[in-house]
């Protein structure tokens, strides 16, 4: 059935779209690529470095799909404490307060966290190596 051949492929796909989002959300922290016009300049906060590493390193790893789950699971920890920080306290609804694109990372994540990387994934090549049917 149709479904069934490309849903794992469709999982893929989500999971490097969604690493190479959250990854430039690290490149522009760290390395100030893309430019911001909102950018602040000079050294940025501990949190925000913080924030910064995790979403370049862990952008990188799903979007390669190398440690999807752990990677993940810590990039929807990231979004989660992102939002509650950041945007929770100026409104209640995601849309004014401009956290729906934390919200949104935050359950792709977990949802990576819980399905693995899918068919097109280092995890998925090294387990195929080893005859585990498993991803990391």
């Amino acid at each position: 059935m149709m479904t069934t051949t490309w849903a794992p492929r469709a999982l893929s796909i989500l999971r490097i779209m969604a690493g190479l989002l959250f990854m430039a959300h690290g490149t522009q922290k760290l390395l100030g690529f893309p430019a911001s016009a909102d950018a602040a300049g000079g050294p940025l906060p501990p949190m925000m470095m913080a924030a910064g590493i995790i979403e370049l390193v862990t952008g990188i790893l799903i979007a390669i799909g190398l440690f999807t789950r752990p990677a993940a699971f810590l990039a929807s920890g990231l979004m989660a404490f992102a939002y509650f920080i950041a945007h929770a306290p100026q409104s209640f609804f995601p849309v004014l307060n401009g956290g729906d694109a934390a919200v949104l990372f935050c359950f792709v994540f977990l949802y990576l966290a819980a399905a693995g990387g899918g068919e097109w994934s280092i995890d998925a090549a090294r387990n195929r190596g080893t005859g585990d049917r498993r991803t990391i």
